[in-house]
């Protein structure tokens, strides 16, 4: 085996590992990601997430002017409810317009003063 025998043989070996790290490169740029950050592209954001039961979660997303309530077990996920976003009540709760406690809605409900 001669030495051009060798580099035929890692011509190729090295072309398709610089394609793939080529490939790598673009699905981390231009797809969302898996570590909890947010989303650029497509707007994903995770709220909440509750455990229900082993392997059994409810989860809140937000997903651009959306707010998917999501029931997530080991084979699948369903749907359960769709909201709209609705970003003044985030911002009237931040500004601390909304300024009642549970006790206070509590009575108010009740009516008891």
């Amino acid at each position: 085996m001669t030495f051009f025998d060798i580099i035929k043989a890692l011509l190729p070996l090295i072309l398709i590992l610089g394609l793939l790290l080529f490939a790598l490169i673009m699905v981390r740029r231009y797809s969302f990601s898996i570590n909890g950050k947010k989303s650029k592209l497509l707007k994903i954001e995770v709220l909440n997430n509750h455990l229900i039961m082993p392997k059994k979660y409810l989860s809140v997303i937000r997903v651009q002017d959306k707010i998917l309530l999501l029931g997530i077990s080991e084979n699948n996920i369903t749907l359960l409810k769709e909201y709209d976003y609705n970003q003044s009540l985030e911002t009237d709760i931040e500004q601390g317009e909304i300024k009642k406690t549970f006790l206070e809605l509590l009575k108010q409900n009740l009516g008891i003063r």
